[in-house]
């Protein structure tokens, strides 16, 4: 079940989206063997607090999610387990998705905004405060446009969808009837020139992150998923291609990247997969912060 998240109400409208789809869980057969709940949310969220403060949702900032879900009645004595969404990504692509077999990986979401997780030495990364790999917030513009976290020049101001749609309206592009990335997409693949202008620079900007992180943590692969990465070769070619350039030194001549294999619901498996690890008997059932 999914549930519109009503990214500009109220801190209680959108905990009450989230009760919505706790009652609808509750109500299934198989909830009375669920033993964990997993949260994958937009980030920036605090691990030793439970909170959250996702950039695009305003009136949760340093909410205390972890709190507020565990007082639903139907969680009494079930753990919630919180991660970044990103970060859920990359467990998910991790154990069942196309980083498998790769000790070392950085996966990303790339949709309104870009997210990432990392995998190193096998296991999934989540830093001290549980944000580490938040790659979309690196700057690779310096003199680059604000970006509401406070930053310049930031790879989600760049890479975004929304930002791949703007970048292409502001070149010229006009749509058929919808300004949205797919219909960005589907131009560039049939040769809009303001449209694949506008893929080449959110995936040069992609190469420069992904190279920079692969510089610092020696990762090999970078697993992309997210609305963006539907565009299938649009981005990718020039991504890889990209990448060949930023990717320089030896050491990270077999670094690329491809696309994610679990779709939309990266999120919820690693959320899943991340309360498992937490409570072993868990049932994969969970809330998706980002719906």
């Amino acid at each position: 079940m999914r549930r519109a998240t009503p990214a500009q109400e109220s801190a209680d409208t959108l905990l009450d989206a989230v009760y919505q789809v706790v009652n609808a869980l509750a109500a299934a057969p198989l909830w009375e063997d669920v033993r964990a709940l997993g949260i994958g949310s937009a980030g920036p969220v605090d691990l030793a607090h439970g909170s959250v403060s996702p950039v695009n949702i305003p009136a949760w900032r340093d909410f205390p999610l972890v709190e507020s879900v565990s007082a639903h009645p139907a969680l009494a004595h079930r753990p919630v387990v919180l991660a970044g969404d990103a970060v859920a990504m990359a467990a998910a692509e991790h154990r069942h998705g196309a980083a498998r077999g790769h000790g070392d990986a950085l996966c990303l979401v790339v949709s309104t905004g870009v997210g990432a997780g990392l995998i190193l030495d096998g296991r999934v990364r989540h830093g001290l405060t549980g944000n580490a790999g938040h790659l979309g917030h690196i700057s690779v513009d310096f003199d680059g446009e604000p970006c509401p976290c406070g930053a310049n020049g930031c790879l989600e101001g760049i890479a975004s969808g929304t930002a791949i749609t703007r970048h292409a309206l502001s070149l010229g592009w006009r749509p058929p009837a919808t300004a949205d990335t797919p219909a960005v997409a589907a131009a560039a693949r049939a040769g809009d020139t303001a449209a694949v202008a506008a893929f080449d620079r959110a995936a040069r900007a992609l190469a420069a992150g992904i190279a920079a992180t692969a510089a610092l943590v020696e990762i090999d692969i970078a697993v992309v998923g997210g609305g963006v990465a539907q565009a299938g070769d649009v981005l990718f070619s020039p991504l890889n291609h990209h990448l060949r350039r930023y990717a320089a030194m030896p050491f990270l001549r077999h670094l690329h990247a491809v696309p994610a294999e679990l779709g939309p619901d990266s999120g919820l498996v690693g959320a899943a997969t991340l309360a498992e690890s937490a409570a072993p008997a868990a049932a994969n059932l969970l809330i998706d912060g980002r719906r």
